[in-house]
């Protein structure tokens, strides 16, 4: 058996450096693999491929690939959806077209990802032709692939086929109405995103901080302020949901949008969350586009007090100059 019997102790460590996403700690096993010769095994480098991709060190998964001989279809997962992780998603593609060239089996881990690279792509023709592989792959029913399947048809623009998938689907998650509701609001159907909403509720499904980030955008990008205010209040004290920064971005974007400045300024100082660049630029966009030039001096002040440095959009060269 000789090294060999290290290999389903080495394999289980890497995987959960994939779970983990501990780059450092990868590395460290790595490096005790290739001391122990085990490297040149092509099981642990799917895994390592798989592990690498997960710590987003991509040029170091697609080098370990290189070198693996028999590539199964678990591999060719890992690295579709390593690139597709970090939006190289014609890379991603580009594994994909590899893998059908090698002939290698399709589970049903590997449709979602290139779907999701398709949506990534807005190559609508494509993602058609990933569906009728879907289909022919015997997975029309599973429902991380309809999910997928849901979501590029939204994205895409196409919300009939999306809204075709999900009233067929025998079963849904939190996930499929999410989707559902995402993609109708990229497309400003905002009042099929609160119907959906209420029908999920009605269904017995508790709404996660997905679900109320699309209702939430949906409130802000169609000026609903008194929704917004609504849902916002109803995520924790009645569904448990604790809000975050991308749900404080939703609602200061609201306000900013609808004038509110102040009542943003305010929400903003009882977060119990540290507020991201993208807040920021939510809120400062709003006292360009309203004149509140007072607001923007009280922000700079509270932001470059902590440290930091916030990265204006180009649109909006400083908050304090007039136009």
């Amino acid at each position: 058996m000789g090294i060999d019997k290290f290999i389903p102790s080495f394999a289980a460590l890497v995987d959960n450096c994939t779970s983990t996403r501990d780059l450092q700690k990868l590395k460290q096993i790595h490096a005790r693999i290739i001391r122990l010769g085990i490297s040149p095994h092509d099981f642990i480098r799917s895994k390592l491929v798989a592990a690498y991709a997960s710590c987003a060190q991509i040029s170091q998964a697609s080098y370990i690939f290189s070198l693996t001989n028999r590539r199964s279809t678990f591999l060719y997962n890992s690295l579709i959806r390593g690139y597709s992780s970090l939006s190289l998603f014609s890379q991603s593609l580009s594994v994909f077209r590899q893998m059908l060239f090698a002939c290698k089996p399709i589970d049903r881990h590997t449709f979602p990802v290139v779907l999701k690279s398709c949506c990534g792509l807005s190559a609508l023709r494509l993602g058609r032709q990933v569906h009728c592989a879907v289909v022919a792959n015997g997975l029309a029913s599973d429902l991380a692939n309809l999910n997928a399947l849901i979501s590029m048809y939204s994205k895409c623009g196409d919300l009939a086929v999306a809204r075709k998938v999900f009233d067929k689907m025998p079963e849904r998650n939190l996930v499929t109405w999410s989707a559902m509701m995402a993609g109708y609001g990229v497309h400003g159907v905002f009042g099929e995103v609160f119907e959906l909403f209420d029908e999920m509720v009605d269904a017995g499904l508790e709404p996660d901080g997905v679900s109320f980030t699309a209702v939430l955008a949906a409130c802000s990008h169609g000026g609903f302020v008194e929704k917004g205010r609504k849902y916002f209040w109803m995520m924790e004290r009645r569904f448990g949901v604790r809000p975050g920064v991308e749900h404080y971005t939703c609602m200061v974007d609201m306000l900013g949008r609808a004038g509110l400045v102040e009542e943003a300024e305010e929400l903003i100082g009882g977060m119990e969350v540290q507020p991201d660049d993208a807040l920021w630029r939510a809120f400062l966009a709003s006292c360009k586009i309203h004149g509140k030039v007072e607001v923007a001096e009280r922000l700079a002040e509270k932001v470059y007090r902590h440290g930091r440095r916030l990265v204006l959009v180009p649109s909006l060269p400083h908050p304090f100059r007039g136009t």
